[in-house]
């Protein structure tokens, strides 16, 4: 193209209004009308910045060769720049016009400080204002940015935030690019996603109306609505959440471009991440080397419809626990103890894990046996449970506990009706209240705590209303004496009975928070809990009070259902403590058994030490194709003629026998480990594998048998686990996979929260 025809064509743009139509594919929203209005200065965006475009309409300035857009939340200006006679069109970059005129920076400011200040010009003086405070400082390049990155690390501490990780995080590229932080389901897809600045093509025979593409960075609408539905899967949001109006207008203004899908849609999308986040379970699951323990658990609905949840337990290899729900199944309202049987075996052989089963716990005591015979000698079949099944049947701790409170509660429903009427008459106005507070006084109350109203499903909330309306005893059994209107008091022998329950229900709580708030929820906690509970109890039986002693003896005859059940258990996992071994099961079984506490403690010892043996067998045996840890085969000659080779497996196995024994003993004769309260029996075991390789085989089944089913959220529910109304109104097989997913995802969530809360200032070493 020549001179003259460059010249020709340039003329007629700066000589004619061209109208102009811009499609923003990254970003959309609703037809706006430019506004030629000319400014002085520009600012540069980061090619993030949320846009809320989707059509464009405008013409370009004749004189400027700019033209201006007028959105509802800030104007933007598309500055014109490096004409290419070749191209025969303008590069723009999108612009950002604040209420104070920025100006336009002569050259890229490359230090990181800038991502927290905004440079602008006024009178033509250029200043930094930042970001976080607004404080205006010198913004000349004159003056460098020490005094920036100084004011930037006061002005962040101040704020509690990470002053290395937030300019590091969002240091730009070379090319000008912003790294931002996704979270991604799989390890292949954790990158970092870039966000260019946005650039513009105009051409200068452009006719009217003619669209104009943005070269941006792509937007991907299958990726977002994954993670639309990764997201509802793991805050356990509701499904009709998306045709929400208000959650459409959000998401419209957030990203444009996003097309909502009804809710149909997404119920498919989130069984397809169902069926993708199983395959990843069910493949950890089955290269697992060690055994498997099931917990079952019963859910409720509002309506009453009954679920069965399924969830394996086990400590992986490298000897974290690890909790997995498996099933969580719908169960027919005339469903019977066989059903429920059959249900379970499907469930177990659906995951290929029968023959992997090491313990199977039931949250009630109640459960019937059969059902437990019935999956016993199914999976016996395919492999022979290991010491004969004697820790295989086992029963939830936290749910026999919540059995005896809800037994307690229940005898003494009149005496705790009237405590509860009692707080709610002092409460029930400030004169009431005042009042109170005077008859305290006069009686020689002095306690700071606050009368409390319980909340009758939460029995934790009961049992510390007690406790502080036994403090104000005193005030109460004069109130009536002051205040006509009181008609709820309680005689001498009632406040009695309060004192001697609530003083139990206490321990009962405290057992309770120990069971939910361990770090390390193993087996080996509940032994001594558990022992406590039963010492209290048989002391309770005591009582010359006949009305105590007859709630007492009910709660004992219930706990020895369960403590017939699961007290091996709890022995062997506390016996693999290494602080505790046997000398805690001698020390608590002196004290409950008295004088047969030696044939007791037998009991134990020949149980782990038959347990012990069957591991030793199983160790030298190929376990789904590879040896188990810490075993191998020997080899073995080739010669099809050697007579002798039945004697190298006998040689093998008599000498693994031989070792495993004395593996054991010396395990147990050797000294207890320090007691302290953050000892990591999982740690332990781990860096002790080498040194009793079948000892920690088995104490890795062990220790990840669950003794409680209840989750710490609902330890003291009296009413069970109750599923949410609209989990309970959905299809069961999207309900089963919301929910299942929603577990497996967990430790994502985890991590995330992890990274977010961790904050240590350091100190910023960027030059500029």
């Amino acid at each position: 193209m020549d001179a003259h025809t460059c010249a020709k064509r340039t003329n007629r743009i700066h000589t004619r209004v061209q109208p102009v139509s811009v499609q923003l594919k990254k970003y959309a929203s609703q037809s706006l009308v430019i506004d030629p209005q000319t400014k002085n200065g520009w600012y540069t965006l980061i090619g993030s910045y949320p846009y809320s475009l989707k059509a464009i309409s405008g013409s370009v300035s004749p004189s400027l060769g700019s033209l201006t857009i007028q959105t509802p939340n800030f104007p933007i200006r598309f500055n014109f720049s490096n004409y290419n006679s070749h191209f025969g069109g303008f590069h723009a970059y999108v612009m950002e016009i604040p209420n104070e005129t920025a100006i336009k920076k002569p050259k890229r400011l490359t230090s990181v400080v800038w991502n927290h200040f905004e440079r602008i010009r006024k009178a033509d003086i250029c200043y930094a204002i930042c970001v976080h405070c607004n404080k205006k400082l010198s913004g000349s390049s004159n003056s460098g940015t020490t005094h920036l990155r100084n004011h930037l690390m006061r002005c962040l501490k101040r704020s509690n935030f990470d002053v290395s990780q937030l300019l590091a995080a969002k240091r730009r590229k070379k090319d000008n690019t912003v790294s931002l932080a996704t979270i991604n389901g799989d390890e292949a897809q954790r990158q970092d996603t870039y966000i260019k600045p946005t650039i513009m093509k105009f051409d200068q025979d452009q006719k009217k109306d003619e669209i104009v593409t943005l070269a941006s960075g792509k937007f991907d609408q299958d990726r977002s609505r994954f993670d639309l539905a990764r997201m509802i899967i793991l805050h356990g949001y509701p499904l009709p959440m998306v045709d929400d109006v208000g959650f459409k207008v959000f998401v419209k203004n957030l990203q444009p471009l996003f097309d909502l899908v009804p809710n149909n849609d997404v119920e498919n999308f989130c069984m397809d991440i169902y069926r993708k986040e199983r395959g990843k379970v069910y493949e950890m699951i089955n290269s697992f080397h060690g055994r498997i323990n099931l917990s079952v658990e019963m859910w409720y609905s509002p309506e009453g419809v009954e679920y069965l949840c399924l969830t394996a337990h086990f400590i992986d290899e490298e000897w974290k626990l690890q909790k997995k729900i498996m099933n969580f199944v719908t169960l027919d309202l005339s469903h019977t103890d066989d059903l429920l049987s059959e249900v379970i075996i499907k469930c177990l052989m659906d995951w290929d894990i029968d023959s992997k089963l090491f313990a199977l716990t039931f949250d009630d005591c109640s459960t019937d046996d059969d059902i437990v015979l019935r999956i016993k000698d199914q999976i016996s079949q395919s492999r022979p449970l290991l010491g004969h099944g004697q820790l295989f049947d086992i029963r939830s701790a936290a749910h026999v506990i919540n059995s005896i409170v809800k037994d307690a509660l229940e005898a003494l429903r009149e005496v705790i009706h009237k405590i509860r009427a009692s707080v709610k008459h002092v409460r029930s106005s400030q004169v009431a209240q005042r009042k109170f507070n005077e008859i305290s006084q006069q009686v020689g109350i002095n306690s700071e705590r606050r009368l409390l109203v319980d909340c009758p499903v939460r029995w934790d909330s009961t049992c510390l209303m007690l406790e502080t309306a036994l403090e104000y005893r005193g005030a109460f059994s004069v109130l009536q004496e002051h205040d006509p209107s009181y008609t709820s008091d309680l005689t001498d022998t009632e406040w009695e009975w309060t004192s001697f329950i609530a003083g139990y229900m206490k321990l009962l709580v405290e057992i309770t928070n120990a069971f939910s708030g361990n770090k390390y929820p193993t087996a080996s906690i509940y032994f001594p809990e558990i022992c406590d509970v039963h010492i209290q109890l048989i002391e309770w039986c005591k009582s010359p009070d006949d009305f105590l002693r007859s709630i007492a003896l009910k709660m004992k005859d219930k706990f020895d259902k369960y403590w017939s059940k699961c007290s091996l258990a709890l022995a062997v996992a506390v016996i693999l403590d290494p602080r505790f071994k046997m000398k805690l099961v001698e020390y608590y079984y002196s004290q409950i058994y008295g004088s047969q506490s030696l044939e007791k403690i037998k009991d134990v010892s020949d149980g782990i030490k038959e347990l012990f043996d069957a591991y030793s067998i199983c160790s030298t045996m190929v376990d789904q194709g590879s040896a188990l840890p810490g075993s191998s085969l020997p080899s073995t000659s080739s010669d099809p003629r050697d007579r002798l080779k039945g004697f190298d497996k006998f040689l093998y196995e008599t000498s693994q026998s031989q070792n495993v024994t004395s593996d054991l003993e010396k395990y147990l004769q050797e000294p207890n480990f320090p007691r302290n309260c953050d000892f990591n029996i999982l740690n332990w075991w781990k860096v002790h594998t080498p040194r009793y390789p079948i000892l920690s085989m088995m104490a890795r089944d062990v220790l990840g048998t669950p003794m409680s089913t209840i989750a710490p959220e609902s330890a003291f529910n009296i009413d069970g686990r109750v599923l949410d109304k609209c989990r309970s109104s959905l299809n069961p097989e999207i309900r089963e996979a919301l929910i299942c997913t929603q577990n497996w995802l967990q430790m994502e969530l985890k991590d995330v929260n992890r990274l977010s809360s961790s904050v240590r200032p350091i100190a910023i070493v960027e030059s500029s």
